[in-house]
C-alpha cells in the first residue's frame, strides 16, 4: 500500500440474480470499492468471518429469506455495517419496515447514481458515528 492512500471501502452485495450481482460488483469496483458478493442470505451467514466494515447492499427478494430478515440476522451476529436495501416497487409496509430498521431503499432498476449515492452517504454517516 502506498503511503497516504487509504484502502478501498468494502461493499458486500447480496442478490440472487447473477446478472445483477455481476453488474453491481463490476460497477462498484470501477468506483474504487472492494466488493464481496453473495447469492443469498444463507451464503453470507455461512461465512466464518462476517464483514465488520463497509456497506451492505441487500436485495429484498432473496430465495432463502427477505433482505430485512437477513439484516436482522446479521445484527444479531454483531454486524453493524450500514445497509442499503434494493428492490422493485416497495410497498408501504416494506417502507415502514425499512424505516424501522434505519435502512434506505433504492428502487430497481438501478439507474443513475442513486445506489452509489446511498452507499457513499451510508459510509460517511457510519464514519461520523465512529
Amino acid at each position: 500500500m502506498r503511503i497516504g492512500v487509504s484502502p478501498p471501502a468494502n461493499v458486500v452485495v447480496v442478490d440472487d440474480d447473477p446478472a445483477v450481482l455481476g453488474a453491481l460488483k463490476f460497477a462498484l469496483e470501477l468506483e474504487g470499492f472492494a466488493v464481496a458478493s453473495y447469492r443469498g442470505g444463507a451464503e453470507l451467514l455461512a461465512q466464518k468471518h462476517l464483514p465488520q466494515t463497509g456497506c451492505l447492499v441487500i436485495d429484498f427478494k432473496l430465495p432463502d429469506m427477505d433482505g430485512l430478515d437477513l439484516l436482522a440476522a446479521l445484527r444479531k451476529r454483531e454486524v453493524r455495517s450500514p445497509a442499503v436495501l434494493i428492490t422493485t416497487h416497495p410497498s408501504a409496509i416494506l417502507r415502514k419496515r425499512a424505516d424501522a430498521a434505519a435502512v434506505p431503499i433504492v428502487e430497481k432498476p438501478l439507474l443513475g447514481d442513486a445506489l452509489l449515492d446511498a452507499i457513499r452517504r451510508a459510509l460517511r454517516e457510519s464514519a461520523n458515528l465512529a
